[in-house]
């Protein structure tokens, strides 16, 4: 420490109660040693504090220090004494380099006592000794031990050991003083909240004054950086948001530090806090009032109301707070003024066409019934004109023109940025109505891509997922009933988000019920999602009673705001089980078609077919060839029935085999 590295006792070589004659004496021998060029040396040139340089002017400059009381005090609260045996025995061990026996000294009559005649001393010399360390908890033991002693009555002793007998000092004042070398000190070694920190273990009348003296500053730092953006703001109201953020980016550590050591209920933190506030908030308003007025490309509605939740951030007072939330609140309905404007848009179509259609129809009707011709069948209404008059009751020319007006591309990405689901719902059905029903449709179908591909401002991403079945089972056909989709998340920060669900077959179709799921969609769920959600469970679709699910490769696709966020594949196929007892059924099908089946029916037929003619009577054969020829047919017959048997057998025993084999593995299958 610079107090104690370069005190004027240190560098005149003596201790703080060293008496005018040795003060003296010094004076005069180091100078004699500086004027024939030998170096200076004390007995308290202390080992632990390095070497001292000690030239012409900074001997000149110490001893004149060391005239005042007053000095002398302010010094020697810096520096060692030896008012005691205890003393006198520590110093010693420090002259050796023992630092920790003349610690063991000074704590002994110091630790868990109050300050008293014999060991005041003995506080000031462990305080200088903490104070030496880059340790915060020994310097935060010095700087009590310091306080401690100034503050008792026995500081008087103190005073008296190191200046005139006469000198009387302001405890308070000197406690002060001593803060204010310490602050100086640590000013550029330590933050605010650390020397804030080494000062806890003092009593409240140091705390008061160290508020003070760190309140001072930071409050002045704020005030003149509020009014500078005042000034700045109503030159350049177009700028009006860059200066609301560097007003809060150069004032927040000053407010957080007033923060800490004044609390939000201190009326002083209460009001800078609340004017700060105001400027910011103030900085938004302008800042949306001028951009919306000269139509600014920026999206300076979302910059407005950044800089309008930062203020309600740092609002304390009932009043700033009501009018930062009000001001958010009519920014929130600005912001869904666009798709407000959308939705008024496309319903007014959507109505315009019911109404021409309802009525078209029922002048149709009113025709049919009150035109005789029509009755009688004689003459019929074309429905085809009638359609094609519905559909063109609109001027669809007309509406694109509005379209385009209203839904540019910058209004398309302010609709996906809003938090208002339901109304991003509901714009995006009727856009999807008026597409299947405009007879010119080519601006809606592009505005809806566009909006599609317009990813949504979430809060979170999706780390990984997971394929949940009906009691966590395999995916297979005899198990599933529901099969759903769990999201893994890292989440930033809070918002609700409306998840949109595609389940899609191995052929490409998609699941849906006409009466519940969204159109285009499986189904939908709405979530709250928190800094604390880690799990998405999202539900599951099937039914109760069986398996829907075709075998083969499925997929689920998540959608939030029409935009694809992620796919999850998985594959359904028959259980083990399953697959089995179908092989086994067909098994035992093919063993019951080879046991009705007639083995070389045909050959065999054919055999005694020609056994047949051989019988018939023949001229010129005689009785012994046709014997012969009998004989070996039927030798014939019967080989091929022998065979016959013989292949059926074999087929018969192999077939059973398999069977048998199946059913084994059947009985071992797990599932």
């Amino acid at each position: 420490m610079e107090l104690i590295q370069n005190n004027p006792y240190r560098i005149a070589g003596i201790l703080t109660n060293a008496t005018l004659r040795e003060l003296e004496r010094n004076k005069s021998k180091f100078h004699k040693y500086i004027e024939v060029g030998k170096e200076p040396k004390s007995d308290y040139d202390f080992e632990l504090l390095g070497s001292v340089k000690r030239t012409k002017e900074s001997l000149k400059a110490a001893f004149s220090n060391l005239e005042q009381s007053q000095d002398k005090v302010n010094y020697a609260l810096f520096w060692f004494l030896n008012a005691s045996p205890f003393d006198n025995t520590a110093i010693e061990y420090l002259k050796n380099g023992d630092e920790e026996k003349a610690i063991e000294i000074w704590e002994k009559v110091t630790k868990d006592k109050d300050v008293n005649s014999k060991n005041f001393s003995a506080f000031n010399n462990l305080g200088t000794y903490k104070l030496l360390s880059r340790d915060k908890s020994d310097i935060k033991t010095g700087i009590e031990a310091k306080i401690k002693l100034i503050e008792s009555e026995y500081f008087e002793s103190f005073v008296h050991s190191v200046a005139d007998e006469t000198y009387t000092i302001d405890n308070q004042k000197q406690s002060e003083k001593l803060i204010d070398e310490l602050l100086t000190q640590f000013k550029n070694q330590y933050s605010s909240s650390e020397t804030l920190q080494l000062f806890s273990g003092c009593n409240g009348t140091t705390q008061k004054y160290l508020s003070k003296k760190f309140t001072e500053e930071p409050l002045h730092k704020i005030e003149s950086q509020i009014e500078s953006c005042k000034k700045k703001r109503k030159a350049d109201k177009g700028r009006a948001y860059e200066f609301g953020l560097k007003l809060f980016t150069n004032t927040k550590d000053d407010l957080s530090l007033l923060k800490s050591l004044l609390g939000t209920s201190d009326l002083k933190y209460k009001a800078i806090a609340d004017q700060l506030a105001n400027e910011i908030m103030q900085c938004g308003i302008d800042y949306f009032n001028e951009s919306q007025e000269n139509d600014s490309s920026e999206d300076f509605l979302k910059q407005a109301q950044e800089l309008n939740k930062t203020a309600l951030s740092i609002a304390v007072g009932k009043l700033t707070r009501d009018r930062a939330k009000d001001s958010l609140a009519t920014l929130e309905e600005m912001k869904d003024r666009e798709v407000a404007q959308a939705i008024a848009l496309l319903q007014s179509v959507k109505d315009a066409y019911e109404t021409n259609e309802q009525q078209i129809r029922q002048q149709v009707k009113e025709l049919k019934e009150s035109d005789p011709l029509i009755r009688l069948g004689h003459r019929t209404i074309n429905q085809s004109a009638v359609e094609d008059n519905i559909k063109n009751s609109i001027d669809w020319g007309k509406v694109n023109e509005l379209l385009k007006e209203i839904l540019p591309d910058d209004s398309l990405e302010r609709i996906k940025a809003s938090t208002k689901n339901e109304l991003k719902s509901e714009f995006t059905e009727l856009a999807i109505w008026l597409k299947e029903y405009s007879q010119s449709n080519s601006v809606i179908s592009r505005i809806i891509d566009k909006y599609k591909r317009i990813p949504p401002k979430l809060s979170f991403k999706i780390v990984s997922s997971e394929i949940t079945n009906t009691d966590s089972k395999p995916l297979y056909t005899k198990y599933i009933r529901y099969i759903g989709l769990n999201l893994y998340l890292d989440v930033t920060s809070d918002m609700s988000v409306t998840f949109y669900l595609k389940y899609i077959n191995p052929n490409g179709s998609l699941k849906r019920n006409s009466k519940s799921s969204p159109k285009g969609y499986s189904q939908s769920v709405t979530k709250t999602i928190t800094k604390q959600t880690s799990k998405v469970i999202l539900p599951g679709w099937g039914n109760s009673e069986e398996c829907t699910y075709d075998i083969g490769e499925h997929r689920i696709e998540v959608y939030v705001d029409e935009y694809l966020i992620h796919t999850k594949k998985y594959t359904v196929d028959l259980a083990p089980s399953e697959r089995l007892e179908k092989e086994i059924a067909s098994a035992e099908k093919k063993l019951r078609e080879i046991n009705q089946t007639e083995y070389y029916e045909s050959e065999i037929r054919s055999a005694k077919n020609e056994m047949s003619e051989i019988q018939k009577f023949k001229l010129f054969r005689g009785s012994s060839e046709k014997q012969n020829q009998i004989q070996t047919q039927q030798n014939k017959i019967d080989k091929l029935t022998q065979q016959s048997k013989d292949e059926k057998k074999k087929d018969i025993r192999i077939q059973e085999e398999k069977i048998y084999k199946l059913k084994m593995e059947l009985s071992a299958a797990k599932y």
